[in-house]
């Protein structure tokens, strides 16, 4: 088997994800064989340093052995249970260690198997709980430039126009408001006054507040101060509005806290985790919340109060498994800790970038970097040329837009952070 035959093969029966398709008639589509470590490797034995970390999953490396074997393991007991009624050994485990590793006060979690459907529970969640309070509360509330998943809930409180605009008589109510502009203090500020002022206006009608903390991925990683997570915890307290933490990307580490949250020292109402939940092994998501939350729907049987929400793997066993797996590697190898000595690397690194006239400015929080370029026409497709460059070199970058951005796995070393932002840097240095 060769890459071509697989790519023929491949594109005589599969429509790929945020892809134009005609694209490959010029755009070689690359088949991958195998992966070990930060590395993917093709029919014909070419190696690409995984840059993006395989969309922001994955977390300790391609084949990860303690995750494999954690795998096999499960398999050979249980692969999966209806979750209804039923319960088993890893779902349980895991929940008990989220619990006491996400910020005190969420003790319960609900189970789903993508972040888009973490978000979906989050939203029903809060609205149903204001409902069963007696609380008609239709509106959410997102920031501008924020995404939070494909699912028509979640894609009605994100504001990507690229994803949005084609769908717009779908979605659900949903109201934008200022994001911070950049990562200092004061602009966290200007943008908690403004989240204020449309609580004071339209507060009673709002069920959630959902952000994604510190970074908005998608919206071209865009970046802000941990400050504007303190004040919209005060802001949504004072009235009564579910502040939704969707840490989908940025939990687990790459923000450089175990969870972003952490960095403003807040409880938020639901936290949505997933993506790196298994090491970017398998689909699994979860939302944790409160007893508060919790004890809204607890009630005699009144199909009206219950959260009827369902998923045919909620908590399946060999997700839930390779999940516990990942949380032993967190425990046990002091990941943040190492993750600090690479974060300093790459921000080492990333001075480089400032002196190229392509270059309008450069950010990072913890093991997420961004550079963001200037001077080009939309229809250039630059971030196409990067993407071709770095292929042709051995390294996967995947740009958003003009963004182009550095989400390695964990287990990177300094040399293969080397190769992967000196491809990028002499990448941009073509433009």
């Amino acid at each position: 088997m060769n890459n071509q035959t697989m790519a023929e093969r491949d594109l005589d029966v599969i429509w790929h994800p945020c892809t134009q398709m005609k694209d490959h008639e010029f755009l070689p589509m690359i088949p991958i064989k195998s992966g070990s470590g930060v590395y993917l490797e093709d029919y014909e034995s070419n190696r690409y340093i995984d840059a993006i970390s395989s969309w922001w999953v994955n977390i300790f490396g391609h084949s990860n052995p303690r995750i494999n074997d954690a795998v096999k393991a499960q398999l050979d007991t249980l692969e999966h249970v209806i979750l209804a009624g039923f319960t088993h050994e890893q779902v349980v485990r895991l929940s008990e260690r989220l619990v006491k590793l996400t910020p005190e006060g969420l003790t319960r979690c609900f189970y789903a198997d993508n972040g888009s459907s973490a978000v979906e529970v989050a939203l029903k969640m809060s609205y149903h709980y204001h409902k069963n309070r007696g609380e008609e509360r239709p509106i959410f509330v997102s920031l501008k430039n924020s995404y939070h998943g494909e699912t028509i809930g979640a894609l009605s409180v994100g504001d990507v126009e690229l994803y949005k605009e084609t769908y717009a008589p779908l979605l659900i109510r949903s109201i934008q408001t200022a994001v911070p502009k950049d990562q200092s203090e004061a602009s966290a500020f200007e943008a908690a006054l403004a989240l204020e002022e449309l609580f004071k206006e339209r507060g009673s009608e709002i069920a959630a507040f959902i952000v994604e903390p510190l970074v908005q991925g998608a919206g071209y990683m865009h970046m802000y101060n941990a400050r504007y997570l303190v004040e919209a915890r005060r802001i949504c307290d004072a009235y009564g509005i579910h502040l939704i933490a969707d840490e989908v990307m940025v939990g687990f580490g790459r923000t450089g806290t175990l969870f972003a949250v952490e960095q403003a020292a807040i409880t938020p109402d639901y936290i949505c985790l997933s993506k790196g939940l298994t090491g970017g092994y398998l689909p699994l998501s979860v939302v944790l919340t409160t007893d508060e939350v919790y004890q809204a729907f607890y009630c005699d049987y009144d199909l009206n109060k219950a959260f009827l929400h369902s998923h045919s793997y909620t908590g399946n066993a060999l997700a839930c498994a390779a999940a516990n797996a990942t949380l032993d590697i967190f425990e046990e190898d002091d990941v943040i800790e190492k993750n600090k000595l690479s974060s300093a690397y790459i921000a080492q690194k990333l001075k480089r970038f400032e002196s190229l006239e392509q270059v309008g400015s450069v950010r990072q929080t913890g093991m997420i970097a961004a550079v963001e370029l200037q001077g080009f026409d939309p229809h250039d497709r630059i971030g196409l040329k990067v993407y071709k460059y770095g292929l042709e070199r051995g390294v996967l970058l995947r740009p958003l837009g003009h963004i182009i951005y550095f989400m390695p796995p964990y287990v990177i070393t300094t040399e293969e952070i080397d190769v992967m932002m000196d491809t990028a840097y002499e990448a941009i240095k073509t433009l």
